[in-house]
């Protein structure tokens, strides 16, 4: 089994479908939340985007400490800094992914909160839960978009939107 391939696939199949979803990004709505405990949308939309850089993140530490300050969220305005920071991350997590060798996904990554870990997984373990992560924010980016009335792509297949079914 080819691991690096099958991540490298993974990673181009979510791309492909998070772009249809960032392509539709509502400009001027960027601080739209369904409730006052959601993040509001461009910050999740933002989200959303840079988890696709993360492999090289990941592969390239042991630990993230949020409450060190090792993390600074990208604040970004409209619709095409959105599709930008989508290409650019998306290619760095390919670069990261593509010049690895299987043995390195062995090790270990953790996410940690002020030397509080919060999970640790093996490398191999948290780029799988990042693109986990893409999944979750963007079925949650979707709920958004249906309560704005905004139609939506299909995902994994045609959604209620698509006319052709």
């Amino acid at each position: 089994m080819d691991t690096i391939q099958q991540l490298k696939d993974e990673l181009t199949q979510e791309y492909q479908t998070t772009k249809k979803f960032i392509s539709i990004f509502p400009d001027g709505k960027n601080d739209y939340a369904p409730h006052e405990k959601s993040m509001k949308l461009m910050p999740l939309a933002t989200h959303i985007v840079e988890v696709f850089a993360w492999p090289e993140t990941i592969l390239n530490t042991e630990v993230l400490d949020f409450g060190k300050d090792e993390y600074k969220p990208t604040i970004l305005n409209n619709r095409q800094e959105l599709l930008g920071k989508l290409e650019a991350d998306y290619e760095t997590g390919m670069a990261a992914i593509a010049k690895i060798d299987e043995d390195k996904l062995n090790g270990t990554w953790a996410l940690a909160h002020n030397g509080h870990q919060l999970a640790k997984w093996s490398k191999y373990g948290a780029i799988r839960h990042s693109l986990n992560q893409i999944t979750h924010h963007r079925a949650q980016l979707g709920v958004y978009y249906r309560l704005l009335e905004i139609a939506l792509p299909g995902s994994y297949g045609p959604s209620a939107d698509d006319s052709n079914f």
